[in-house]
């Protein structure tokens, strides 16, 4: 039986661009209980950008390789930078989440080496941007929702090309690649509010193919 629900329909938002409403819903149960025991690990931590900026996401990662970013720039790494050893090991329920989103989403090879975990509480957001720092542009990007709603803005090819917005929910699941792999993107400032498993927080993963 496959652990994620493939059977709900994909609403498709740009070329190669598509959301997954409530994909995850069916196995929440076991990927919440994996996400706890990452930060147990690897616990959240707010970076500090190559402007010196304090982000508003507190951030974590799982894999074989982590994103950070520190006064030097943007960058993947093989090993934790507060504790020095490796990010822990990606959890199966991750693994086959991402698989079988990116191929509903006719990405049949992605097999992703990182997870990017952020947390968002009241007022942090990600300003547009690009995921740029990986090797492959023709591996897809896998976004997972859980938690609080949060606005997402899917723009252009420059940061000031026009946006759509698209509302996001517990369990929403978005995969853009192809043409619109280097597409603008962020999350507008979270809004208050109390989700009944994650409390006053959203948890967004993504899941990339950085080597």
């Amino acid at each position: 039986m496959d652990l994620f629900d493939i059977e709900k329909p994909k609403l498709k938002i740009a070329e190669n661009a598509f959301l997954f409403k409530e994909f995850v819903l069916f196995n929440q149960e076991n990927l919440l209980k994996d996400l706890k025991q990452i930060f147990s690990v690897a616990p959240l931590r707010h970076m500090v950008t190559p402007a010196g900026f304090t982000m508003s996401v507190a951030m974590s990662n799982c894999g074989d390789l982590g994103w950070v970013t520190d006064k030097t720039g943007y960058l993947y790494v093989s090993n934790d930078p507060i504790s020095g050893r490796p990010w822990p090991v990606m959890p199966a329920t991750f693994l086959q989440l991402a698989r079988d989103a990116a191929i509903q989403a006719g990405f049949e090879d992605f097999i992703p080496d990182v997870c990017l975990i952020n947390q968002y509480k009241v007022g942090a957001r990600m300003s547009l941007h690009q995921d740029k720092n990986e090797r492959d542009f023709s591996q897809p990007i896998v976004s997972v929702s859980l938690g609080l709603p949060a606005m997402f803005q899917f723009g252009g090819f420059r940061r000031a090309d026009k946006t759509i917005k698209i509302p996001l929910n517990h369990g929403d699941v978005l995969v853009w690649g192809g043409e619109s792999r280097l597409r603008y993107h962020g999350i507008l400032p979270l809004k208050a509010g109390t989700h009944t498993l994650l409390g006053e927080r959203r948890i967004n993963l993504t899941f990339r193919k950085a080597a």
